[in-house]
């Protein structure tokens, strides 16, 4: 019966070997690199953990009732055993902080790349000479429900669900959220990193070879989350310039009123390329205020620096709520109270004291 089982199961293990291995065979340097460190600490680890599982099996049948195996009571001390089960655990914890200290901080998603591979530095003694520094590939992505916005500020294009980047590149990833907290992941290139409302992250990464692979949302974000996955698309030669030529000649343009149409929920999107992409559209998104009716986060934080309004800014009050709903297509919320003016106390009544007046 058990050997039936086992043959049952063979098929769904043939069905495993389709599956890619992404995380094991990177196409990516930072990817690579990250693969090595995960590998390297497992290595470590299996250090103690086989020794110690082979000695169990070891001592359970060393030991078992029907052995002769040598009785000493009165044993309680070794001092190679010692140094053994306390020293060797302690090396590989150094080994181990060492790895992570330096993978972290080499390996910081905001640090500019210093190679393009193990064998190829980002800029070589002769080129930085001649003042030819390889400038990297800017996009800037918003995470929108339950899509991906790429830009190419220095193209003047964009995409949705899909982006594009040629081989061999740096590239600056700025990452923001329209609503709610999400997470770029592309497995191939590098590791995730977040994408939040009114905050910036970075990612700096390369791919290296050439080919078309997945990328997803990889933080819960709602009941599209699911499908909230692009392409992303490492060409070589003249693709990427081919690339950005046929997304010039798209009619579809992408302005600020564009792009109020374009964040409103929905799933499933099928990729496609923006003309005309309006320069400012990622800082109105970051600074929350693509609706030109809102205050820019910005223009706030720089009020709140100088102490304040005042009452001379108290008009700027009703621009400081940033919500979205009737263009996310849900219900409008009920008036709020502001303060739209402050009076003397003379202007009113001709007495002491402070009024102010409250607008619904």
């Amino acid at each position: 019966m058990r050997i039936r089982r086992i043959l049952a199961l063979l098929p769904l293990m043939a069905l495993l070997g389709g599956c890619q291995a992404v995380l094991l065979s990177p196409s990516g340097d930072v990817a690579l690199q990250q693969r090595n460190i995960m590998l390297i600490s497992t290595a470590l680890m299996l250090l103690i953990i086989i020794p110690v599982m082979a000695l169990t099996v070891f001592f359970a049948w060393r030991y078992r009732a029907s052995a002769e195996a040598d009785y000493d009571p009165d044993w309680h001390h070794s001092l190679p055993l010692e140094v053994v089960i306390w020293a060797v655990p302690l090396l590989i914890v150094i080994i181990l902080g060492a790895i992570t200290w330096m993978g972290t901080h080499l390996l910081d998603p905001y640090r500019p790349l210093n190679r393009i591979s193990a064998s190829e530095p980002i800029t070589t003694a002769q080129q930085a000479a001649q003042g030819q520094v390889r400038k990297p590939l800017v996009i800037q992505v918003v995470a929108l429900d339950w899509k991906w916005l790429f830009i190419y500020p220095e193209q003047g294009v964009a995409s949705l669900n899909e982006v594009v980047a040629p081989v061999n590149q740096p590239i600056e990833f700025r990452i923001t959220s329209s609503s709610v907290m999400n997470s770029l992941f592309i497995p191939a290139l590098a590791g995730q990193i977040y994408a939040m409302p009114g905050m910036q992250t970075k990612l700096n990464a390369v791919i290296n070879h050439a080919g078309d692979f997945e990328g997803f949302s990889a933080n819960y974000s709602g009941e599209g989350f699911s499908q909230m996955r692009f392409r992303f698309k490492g060409l070589d030669g003249s693709g990427f310039d081919d690339w950005v030529k046929g997304a010039r000649e798209k009619t579809e343009k992408l302005g600020r009123e564009e792009y109020l149409v374009l964040e409103r929920p929905s799933e499933r999107e099928k990729p496609r390329q923006f003309s005309n992409v309006a320069p400012d559209l990622f800082e109105a998104v970051l600074n929350m205020c693509v609706d030109r009716t809102k205050m820019c986060m910005r223009d706030m934080m720089a009020m709140d620096a100088k102490g304040g309004g005042g009452k001379e800014g108290i008009h700027t009050v009703m621009a400081l709520e940033y919500d979205k709903t009737v263009r996310r297509g849900a219900e409008p919320l009920s008036p709020r109270p502001f303060v739209t003016a402050i009076c003397t106390p003379t202007d009113v009544y001709g007495t002491s004291g402070v009024t102010a007046r409250v607008a619904n």
